[in-house]
C-alpha cells in the first residue's frame, strides 16, 4: 500500500504542476494580449490631449492678448481722467490765489 502511495503521488504531483504550468502560461499570455490593447488605448488618448494642447494653447495665446489689450485701454482711459482730474485741480488752485 505505502509503496503504490509512494509511486502515484509523484505522477499525481507532477500531473497537477503540469496542469499550474499550462494554467500560467494561459494567463501570461492573456496579459500580454490585454497589455498590448491598454498600450493602443493609451496611445489613442495621449494622441487626442496633444491635439487638445494645442487648442488650449491657441485659447491661451487669444486670452493673453484680450487681456494685453484690455489693460492698455483700462492705462489709457485712467491716464485721461487723470489728466481732466489735474486740470480741473489746477483750475481750483489759480482761483485760491
Amino acid at each position: 500500500m505505502i509503496e503504490a502511495l509512494n509511486t502515484i503521488l509523484p505522477i499525481f504531483i507532477y500531473i497537477l504542476l503540469i496542469a499550474l504550468l499550462i494554467v500560467g502560461i494561459i494567463l501570461g499570455i492573456k496579459l500580454i494580449i490585454t497589455i498590448d490593447k491598454v498600450n493602443v488605448i493609451v496611445d489613442d488618448v495621449t494622441e487626442k490631449v496633444n491635439s487638445l494642447n494645442n487648442i488650449f494653447k491657441v485659447i491661451n495665446g487669444i486670452s493673453d492678448k484680450f487681456s494685453f489689450l484690455s489693460s492698455k485701454v483700462t492705462d489709457t482711459v485712467i491716464s485721461l481722467i487723470s489728466k481732466i482730474g489735474n486740470k480741473k485741480y489746477r483750475e481750483d488752485e489759480d482761483d485760491y490765489e
